[in-house]
């Protein structure tokens, strides 16, 4: 099988990235939830990797902000307070709003093309499918960050979208997925109209109704090795 290869450089993914993949898509996706401790031997016993690269991808996701390193205890999915999760939206909030105000008028037809397919495959999956379409609509986020071509922006954007995963994982009510890609739909024909004012309205309310979801207590949470299975078969680390 071919390596597999980065969306965003178009290079072989080495197997810390891999790895470090699958536990990013595990935690957003809120398989893991906030507070789950993630050991280095089960991680790699479930991945069939050494436990330096299970270490190497644990670091990654504590740079990124999905896990915490305590010394003497190990690594832990992050487990931010309702009041951190609070800050954390007005944060991504004013920095998406400012991504939209970039791209507006400048989508080109093929990347409208795509925003559009994006945005129908997270609606498809709304209800059948709500780990998967919670992904998407990550995606449709970054990708958004991505066309901006500023650096600052889309690190920044990438951080606060998987901060913000685990506030929702930790204290959000069921949503209706369907909901996100309706929103994201407006958002995107304001973009192409070069509405810039309103495309940025639009993504302002729809984060704004994502933050309000953040009002229940933390949900049940399976085993790690479960969890980990599933992924552990979408990846080759050859």
């Amino acid at each position: 099988m071919a390596p597999e290869r980065s969306k965003t450089k178009g290079t072989p993914r080495t197997r810390t990235e891999k790895v470090h993949h699958a536990l990013r898509s595990a935690i957003i996706e809120q398989r893991l939830a906030p507070g789950v401790r993630l050991p280095e031997d089960t991680i790699g016993e479930s991945f069939g990797t050494s436990r330096t690269i299970a270490r190497e991808a644990l670091g990654r996701l504590a740079v990124e902000g999905l896990v915490e390193l305590i010394p003497n205890r190990g690594a832990f999915v992050a487990n931010p307070s309702l009041e951190e999760g609070r800050g954390i939206f007005v944060v991504r909030r004013a920095l998406e709003r400012a991504m939209v105000l970039e791209l507006a008028g400048r989508i080109e037809s093929d990347i409208a093309a795509r925003l559009h397919e994006m945005v129908a495959r997270e609606a498809a999956l709304a209800s059948h499918n709500e780990a998967e379409a919670i992904r998407l609509a990550g995606e449709f986020h970054l990708t958004l960050a991505q066309l901006t071509g500023n650096p600052l922006l889309i690190r920044y954007v990438t951080e606060t979208v998987s901060r913000c995963s685990l506030v929702l994982a930790m204290y959000g009510r069921p949503h209706s997925a369907d909901c996100g890609a309706r929103e994201h739909a407006a958002v995107v024909e304001a973009l192409i109209a070069g509405n810039a004012e309103e495309a940025a309205e639009l993504m302002d309310r729809h984060l704004a109704d994502v933050a309000s979801r953040a009002l229940l207590p933390a949900r049940a949470q399976k085993d790690i090795r479960e969890v980990l299975s599933a992924y552990a078969k979408d990846i080759d680390l050859d």
